[in-house]
């Protein structure tokens, strides 16, 4: 498991995977990211993801950059059930 930040937010990431793809002419980074969100957890993670800024650090592989939503996902709707836990699959690409 990797972990990796937005922002201030502290992610523990199942999968992780960098590219570098091309848009419009210009190499961009791209991050997609699976992870876990529990019912304790979902009101900070949703909170800031709803903020689509993000300066996003990848310790592990030494990656930082800044960041917007590229596509979005999850695999429940309603995690204010307690003990819901709900699969995120997150794509980022670079900010130009």
């Amino acid at each position: 498991m990797s972990r990796i930040w937005l922002n201030e937010l502290m992610l523990e990431v199942e999968s992780l995977n960098d590219a570098v793809v091309e848009k419009d002419e210009e190499k961009l980074l791209q991050l997609e990211l699976e992870f876990k969100v529990t019912h304790e957890t979902y009101h900070d993670v949703t909170t800031e993801l709803y903020k689509n800024d993000f300066f996003v650090s990848v310790p592990e592989i030494d990656l930082k950059f800044q960041a917007e939503i590229q596509n979005y996902s999850t695999s429940v709707t309603n995690l204010y059930e307690k003990d819901t836990v709900g699969d995120f699959k997150l794509v980022l690409i670079q900010k130009r």
